[in-house]
């Protein structure tokens, strides 16, 4: 591995702009561990453990990009050579969850102190984790946050130089680097970040904090990266935003704009984007939903509430409302559309009646599916100052919410049986070899027989018996 005085002169070597500064690390990290696998008969093996959201998923397809491009082998056994955290911080149970497996990799790490240990994601924005790991889990190696995972190739020769920890956090950025290595889980489908950060400032989350504010990248990056993935193979692909209904650069390049460039690109098969902010959600994409053939009938509207007084406190910037009329209003335009939320029971100040009205909105609205939770208190957020709900009553209602969910989200699923309609296939099915597992176009799950070459393809099933959140059909 580099020295530290050998790092210093890389450094002074290597590119200013981005992304060659990356390529031009990447290609000297391939020297070194090239030796490595001379040295040790073998290639150095690496794990990343991935917390939260679908934008952490895409993050780590690019970590894992750019390692596999470097020469490590992607094993799921953390006893690998490498062992990348990427977290999330929306909830501190995701904290926790992050402190208990490094407290379990520590006892690895002992038995094989060549092992390297890094952290990356939304929680290493927090000064408090820092503070905590350097004092606590000082066996970590390397420590980088959500602005600059870009720079991961260059930051692992430095922590390969290094005889101290390496932390590398940047509190804000308006850079976006893409062009780089990227592993992808599947390789007929994949997410693309359009935007980074939020601007929205729900008092619930921390977000804001931890990814920064909004920025899109240019609408001709994002149908270039499009082209080069559907020419590889691709014929799904999911826009990924905090709130995607606020892309754009400028009024004449916005999210409905930017989609009908995309459904132009010749093999693409399918569209789909999460997540929309229902104060965002404008006409115009109605309309480009509703006159399309490549994105899909589903749609992700967070509700979080049902209450307006409880809309208010979380600074969603709709009332129960404007919401339902909303609903309303695409239902209207795509009858056959899947719509499904995210919903809070227990924020602070909920009332009984206010939790009625959140039962009120899901009866009206009949979601397909719904990710519920009940509060938990987030430092750092202007929630976590007010008054909280008692647990006991919160898991009282979280559990009449469920009960009531799973209800509306049966009759709706249920009103496709007898019907046969594409899916695309995605992976054999866990529990029945003889069974493949495929998606509808309004995201609900199918399950057929079928043999694995059909994997990456669109077929016909038709769909025999609705059970709960999926479907078993027939080819």
């Amino acid at each position: 591995m580099p020295k530290k005085e050998d790092y210093l002169n890389i450094l002074s070597d290597a590119p200013l702009n981005e992304p060659e500064r990356q390529h031009y690390f990447i290609g000297l990290a391939q020297k070194y561990f090239e030796r490595q696998v001379i040295i040790n008969n073998r290639k150095l093996t690496a794990c990343i453990t991935t917390f939260g959201c679908q934008m952490n998923a895409r993050d780590s397809e690019k970590l894992s990009g750019i390692l596999t491009a470097i020469g490590f082998k992607i094993i799921e056994d953390e006893a690998a050579d490498f062992v990348l955290y990427n977290t999330c911080t929306v909830r501190d149970h995701a904290n926790q969850r992050v402190y208990g497996r490094l407290g379990k990799i520590n006892h690895l790490k002992k038995k094989n102190p060549h092992m390297k240990v890094a952290l990356c994601g939304c929680m290493m924005q927090e000064d408090a984790v820092i503070d905590k790991i350097k004092a606590n889990y000082r066996f970590v190696d390397l420590i980088f946050g959500t602005h600059n995972i870009f720079k991961f190739a260059e930051l692992l020769l430095l922590m390969y130089s290094a005889d101290e920890m390496v932390i590398d956090i940047w509190q804000d950025t308006n850079q976006i680097v893409e062009d780089l290595p990227v592993e992808r889980k599947y390789p007929f489908k994949s997410g693309i970040n359009i935007m980074f950060g939020c601007n929205n400032f729900c008092t619930y989350c921390i977000v804001p904090y931890v990814r920064g504010r909004e920025r899109s990248r240019p609408a001709l990056d994002i149908i270039t990266e499009i082209k080069r993935l559907v020419a590889d193979g691709v014929i799904e692909i999911m826009l990924l935003g905090q709130n995607v209904n606020s892309y754009g650069l400028t009024d004449s390049v916005n999210f409905p704009v930017l989609l009908r460039e995309i459904e132009k690109i010749k093999g693409l098969k399918r569209i789909r984007f999460m997540t929309s902010h229902p104060k965002d959600l404008s006409d115009e994409l109605i309309k480009v939903m509703k006159e399309s053939d490549k994105i899909c009938r589903h749609l992700h509207l967070p509700l979080q509430a049902g209450s307006t007084r409880i809309l208010k406190l979380m600074n969603r910037g709709y009332t129960k409302e404007d919401y339902l009329k909303l609903v309303a209003k695409i239902r209207a335009a795509m009858p056959d559309i899947a719509i499904t939320t995210d919903i809070i029971v227990g924020f602070p100040g909920e009332t009984k009646a206010d939790f009625a009205e959140t039962i009120d909105v899901v009866k009206q609205v009949k979601f397909d599916n719904a990710f519920t939770f009940i509060y938990s208190k987030r430092t750092g957020t202007p929630a976590a100052a007010l008054s909280q709900v008692p647990l006991e009553e919160a898991k009282a209602n979280f559990d009449q919410l469920l009960k009531i969910i799973k209800e509306t989200a049966q009759h709706q699923i249920g009103h496709l049986v007898g019907e046969t309609h594409p899916v695309l296939v995605e992976e054999k099915n866990s529990h029945d070899q003889e069974m493949l597992s495929g998606r509808l176009s309004n995201n609900t799950m199918v399950h057929f027989k079928g043999e694995l070459d059909l994997i990456g393809t669109i077929v016909k099933v038709k769909l025999i018996e609705a059970k709960g959140f999926y479907y078993l059909g027939v080819m």
